[in-house]
């Protein structure tokens, strides 16, 4: 056991990790994008409704209120979190919903499994803590990126709670 170790409290996690889904829009991405939707149906609609075609000033205006819905349901879906942490007696991960609504899991490191799912194509398509009693899926909404370095960083950590 080296000096870090000794000093280190049994239960005291020495890996933590906050999983969260990648939305590449943000808020003043998203006002923006909206603004122009707005200013492109009102340009449009006012020259059809000119025209006399009046129904596609009202059919435009649903496909701003389709996208604008769209979005929204995006960013309240980007509300999930994974917590997951390592120490030398637990395993735990603690998962919102976009709802809200949390459930905890607690492993015995000893006793639990990290099994990972590859395409060749794609890398990782699934992530699973499994133990004798419960499987546990995390990270699905991770892109391939994140889901390859949070896999070695946390096959890595599990290891080390292991030796």
């Amino acid at each position: 056991m080296d000096d870090t170790n000794a000093m280190r409290e049994p239960d005291e996690p020495f890996f933590r990790a906050l999983l969260t889904p990648h939305r590449s829009l943000g808020r003043k991405g998203f006002a923006i994008l909206m603004g122009a939707l707005l200013f492109g149906w009102l340009v449009t609609g006012a020259f059809f409704l000119s025209h006399g075609a009046w129904p596609v000033f009202g059919f435009f205006g649903l496909d701003v209120l389709a996208v604008y819905i769209a979005f929204r349901l995006n960013y309240r879906a980007a509300r999930a979190r994974e917590e997951v942490s390592v120490s030398r007696t637990a395993l735990d991960i603690k998962k919102t919903a976009p709802s809200g609504r949390s459930e905890a899991h607690r492993f015995n490191p000893f006793w639990t499994r990290f099994s990972v799912s590859r395409h060749d194509e794609i890398g990782i398509t699934r992530m699973m803590v499994e133990s004798r009693e419960q499987a546990v899926p995390i990270g699905s909404f991770l892109n391939p990126d994140d889901r390859e370095s949070f896999a070695a960083a946390f096959s890595s950590a599990l290891a080390k709670a292991k030796s």
